[in-house]
């Protein structure tokens, strides 16, 4: 049986305790055996983290130890797979850079906060996405600082909401990529801010399928 591991922790505005929540329970009607943890200290033991199939952060901010995150990198390395949306993955541990490479992005803005409305497009034919139609969201609009190795899936056109932007004018903005860590895959879904983003529609389709997809077959 495939094995997960879910942690959760952070700013308390995006939900880590629901979303992780939502998760673990989606990953338990596939079949998988989930452990949830509420600490960091789950990544203590770099033999106890490598042996999981997924790693699953849902941490907004909050610090990360050297090791503990060289732990998880090791592990994704070595086979294991690592999934997360929004804050919980992309904006964790600012102050590691090896967690940033690791994952992909890092935020850096989101111009008008919470309830800006804006369009996703899919723009590739990836498992992740595959039959998925365009929609809308209400919800923060990330701007990341994105890793030019990943592969881009969905899309948004930004900036949406007044304020200081890029004079280069709107660009594409990554909202699902994938990109590859070693022998294992890293999967992220710039949705999510409240678990109600991220737990229903196409998001939640395109968030089920990337944990599925990232978790060592």
């Amino acid at each position: 049986m495939a094995r997960a591991l879910v942690t959760w922790g952070g700013w308390d505005g995006h939900e880590p305790d629901q979303v992780a929540a939502l998760f673990a329970g989606w990953l338990r009607e596939g079949g998988v055996a989930v452990d949830v943890f509420d600490t960091l200290a789950c990544f203590d033991d770099p033999w106890r983290v490598a042996g999981y199939d997924l790693i699953v952060p849902v941490w907004t901010m909050s610090e990360i130890g050297k090791e503990q995150a060289l732990a998880v990198a090791a592990a994704v390395e070595g086979g294991a797979g690592i999934a997360g949306c929004h804050g919980g993955m992309c904006d964790a541990f600012r102050g590691n850079v090896d967690w940033q490479f690791l994952t992909g992005a890092q935020w850096v803005a989101h111009p008008g906060n919470d309830g800006v409305r804006y369009g996703v497009r899919v723009v590739s034919d990836h498992a992740v996405v595959a039959g998925c139609p365009d929609f809308e969201v209400e919800t923060e609009q990330y701007y990341l600082h994105v890793d030019p190795a990943v592969r881009v899936h969905a899309v948004c056109d930004f900036p949406v909401a007044e304020g200081p932007h890029s004079v280069n004018g709107p660009v594409a903005m990554p909202v699902v990529f994938t990109k590859g860590w070693g022998r294992g895959r890293v999967y992220y879904n710039a949705l999510g801010h409240k678990a109600a983003v991220i737990g229903t529609g196409v998001a939640a389709e395109m968030m089920r399928r990337g944990l599925f997809w990232a978790m060592r077959g």
